[in-house]
């Protein structure tokens, strides 16, 4: 069984004027989620062994925050093609990751990588289902089991085991 991770950049700065969208850094709000998550994730003892990270600067500064958190030491890839990647664009991304990788983190954008979050849930009931299918907010991390390999992922191939939101951290 393989794990993969999906995880919504946090709140980003809004965009100054003449300011590339992608050069966007994140917010102070942002930067305290990502610390939040973080506690998070040592705690569930979080360990992919692969990050995909687009290219955005509030992407890397997500995983940057995140990183010293997690268990071991994932190999590491910024992409340019993850930037705003569609549905599409992140399946054929993933179905390339080498079968001997059994966990992968995606830092990612909406609305593509909430999209695609819900067309690999196999069932959108239940408490977490409805939770995932009514939005991805900045720095939610979605966490799912796939029975196959990498290279046969398809939209409801997937397992959703773990949904968490900023709000939620800050609320509990």
């Amino acid at each position: 069984m393989s794990l993969l991770w999906l995880l919504r950049h946090a709140k980003a700065a809004p965009q100054a004027e003449g300011q590339e969208d992608r050069d966007r850094p994140l917010a102070a709000k942002g930067e305290q989620a990502m610390r939040e998550l973080g506690t998070w994730a040592a705690r569930q003892k979080l360990a992919p062994e692969l990050v995909l990270c687009s290219s955005s600067a509030r992407t890397r500064q997500s995983l940057a925050l995140l990183l010293p958190s997690l268990a071991g030491r994932p190999e590491v890839m910024i992409e340019g093609g993850l930037y705003l990647a569609d549905p599409g664009d992140l399946l054929v991304r993933l179905r390339r990751v080498p079968a001997r990788c059994g966990s992968v983190l995606v830092v990612g954008h909406n609305p593509g990588l909430h999209e695609f979050a819900v067309l690999l849930t196999r069932s959108a009931s239940g408490p977490l289902g409805r939770r995932l299918s009514a939005g991805m907010p900045t720095g939610a991390l979605a966490g799912f089991a796939l029975d196959g390999p990498w290279s046969a992922l398809d939209h409801g191939a997937a397992r959703l085991t773990h949904y968490v939101t900023p709000k939620e951290l800050r609320d509990a």
